[in-house]
């Protein structure tokens, strides 16, 4: 009995580390998708957008800045939104809701938060702001899941305040609300993923090639000046700052995926 209980107790220690604490999610998030990548390496290999893109250096300190991220940000936007419910200003709507209030509800969301990041994005690619906020997202340029989180502190709470000052803004249901909280780490780890699992029809459709693709968020990072949105490409289009070559990119990236071009990375061909 005297050698189950500290073991049992270990267990629990573990469990609360990776349940309770972000910084402990997102080690056990690391853990497992390194497994993956591992078991799946033939798969993963044929759809990396950028073959030769991956430097451990980058990934050290990468891992780093997520640490330190992860740290002042969850303290910080936990304080603000802590702040704004305690005082009435964020309230969630309980009870049934039409699956079609939380639709309107969940879109006016997206399409918000999409606008609200471009625009800052874009700001943020201008000095001095660039250097003080923006820069360290920037030191990957061919990006991986670790680039997801190396932001500075100062962006970070700039584009995670959206949403506590979203709800302080708007009372939503509670039944939305579970469909935001995931949506941007979802997005913010595909797009980082450095690896572009959408089908290859997905830029011919009308509805969906107006959503952003690994491709599009890879390439902001390859080559900086382009592609500044955060959940469609919409804003892109419209002011002109998509990349002429993605829809060519990405069209050659799903060819070598399926085996009918194997060629040279698109991702790496010239500006």
């Amino acid at each position: 009995m005297s050698i189950k209980i500290p073991a049992m107790e270990t267990l629990a220690a573990v469990r609360s580390f990776v349940v309770d604490n972000p910084i402990g999610r997102f080690l056990a998030l690391f853990v497992v998708v390194g497994f993956i990548a591992t078991v799946f390496q033939g798969y993963l290999r044929a759809r990396k957008i950028q073959p030769n893109g991956f430097r451990w250096r980058t990934l050290r300190n990468e891992f780093l800045f997520a640490v330190l991220n992860l740290t002042v940000t969850v303290f910080a936007l936990g304080f603000l939104t802590g702040a704004l419910t305690k005082h009435g200003f964020i309230a969630f709507r309980t009870g049934p809701v039409e699956w079609w209030v939380v639709a309107l509800e969940y879109l006016f969301y997206f399409f918000a938060f999409d606008t609200y990041f471009y625009w800052l994005h874009r700001w943020m690619h201008n000095e001095p702001v660039y250097t003080w906020v923006h820069k360290i997202h920037h030191h990957s340029t061919a990006p991986n899941l670790l680039t997801t989180l190396s932001v500075g502190p100062l962006e970070s709470i700039i584009n995670g305040g959206f949403v506590p000052l979203f709800t302080a803004a708007l009372t939503v249901h509670e039944t939305t609300m579970a469909l935001i909280t995931p949506t941007s780490i979802i997005m913010g780890l595909y797009v980082h993923s450095g690896y572009e699992f959408l089908p290859r029809w997905w830029n011919k459709s009308w509805l969906t090639r107006w959503f952003i693709t690994a491709t599009f968020h890879d390439q902001h990072h390859k080559y900086f000046r382009w592609n500044f949105g955060g959940y469609t490409t919409i804003w892109d289009f419209l002011c002109g700052t998509a990349r002429p070559k993605y829809l060519s990119d990405f069209d050659q990236i799903k060819a070598r995926a399926s085996g009918t071009q194997p060629a040279t990375p698109a991702a790496a061909s010239s500006d």
